[in-house]
């Protein structure tokens, strides 16, 4: 089985990469902009006709868009999540129409709510990403494909990205040693966390899953949990006696969205899947793969 993987160098293309190479028979091929890929693709060209090529060249048996932007100018946003999903949607109906396409979307699509979201439930995105975001769940749940969009919530876990708040506290941990303080916003925001790696599980069990799936499945840990809980668990498991203010300038993103959470109901239901990995053990992991950093380890 060819499967051909777009953002395999992201924090959860990596993830999903390594998963789907362990699948028997798997041949994961990689797209994208770097000299090493497999295939050339800029998703934020929007250039089908160059798709087109690379698609048919690879002869993909499934196509796994990971490739995302969660930061950046207007463009970089709308480019990647908007303009690249329609595109790849595009070029697959003309060179790969049996392909199965499996999308990373976001939670962001879905802005505020005030009870466990469903996938039948409104999409009001509250910014810019979460609008670019919910343009390309539309493409691709409109294109007539066998495609399936994997809504991911609040991922974390090992490698997580320093733009993203477990990656940065964990940076800013490692920084001011076992006693220093560590300045951050408002952690009372409450979100869904679900670790990486149970996403690579459900983006290879989509993949591989027989029959037609359901266009959006959300992935999450099924719980809103307080974002300081992130905080709490990456200072227990570096150790640190320091302090934490959460004084320093807060995301307008938490501000604009305080409280989400997910139904997984369908997700399990349609690729028999289950989030396996405590947030405790997510952010254990984080803590583990930062503290060991070559360069860390020097200073």
């Amino acid at each position: 089985m060819r499967i051909l993987v777009l953002g395999g160098t992201g924090f959860l293309g990596r993830h999903a990469a390594e998963r789907l190479r362990a699948l028997p028979g798997a041949q994961v091929l990689h797209a994208g902009r770097s000299p090493r890929a497999d295939l050339p693709a800029d998703l934020a060209r929007g250039d089908t006709v160059r798709l087109a090529s690379a698609l048919r060249k690879a002869a993909p048996h499934a196509v796994v868009n990971c490739a995302g932007a969660v930061g950046g100018s207007a463009v970089d946003l709308t480019g990647v999540n908007a303009l690249g999903p329609a595109a790849l949607c595009a070029a697959l109906a003309e060179a790969a129409p049996k392909a199965r396409l499996v999308h990373l979307g976001s939670a962001a699509e879905y802005g505020p709510a005030d009870r466990p979201l469903t996938e039948t439930d409104a999409a009001r995105p509250a910014g810019l990403y979460g609008a670019a975001k919910l343009a390309g769940t539309l493409a691709v749940t409109g294109s007539g494909l066998d495609a399936t969009v994997l809504r991911v919530f609040n991922p974390v876990g090992p490698g997580a990205p320093a733009a993203s708040l477990p990656g940065r506290l964990a940076g800013l941990l490692r920084e001011a040693g076992r006693d220093g303080r560590v300045r951050v916003g408002d952690l009372s925001a409450h979100r869904d966390f679900v670790d990486a790696r149970d996403v690579a599980d459900a983006v290879a069990l989509a993949v591989t899953a027989p029959g037609s799936l359901p266009p959006v499945l959300n992935i999450a840990g099924g719980t809103a949990r307080p974002v300081r809980a992130v905080a709490e668990a990456l200072i227990a498991a570096a150790g640190f006696r320091g302090r934490l203010d959460e004084d320093g300038a807060g995301s307008s993103r938490s501000a604009a969205v305080p409280w989400q959470e997910a139904d997984v109901t369908l997700a399990r239901g349609a690729l028999d899947w289950s989030p396996r990995r405590s947030l405790a053990t997510s952010l254990a992991d984080l803590w583990a793969e930062v503290a060991d950093r070559p360069e860390e380890r020097a200073r």
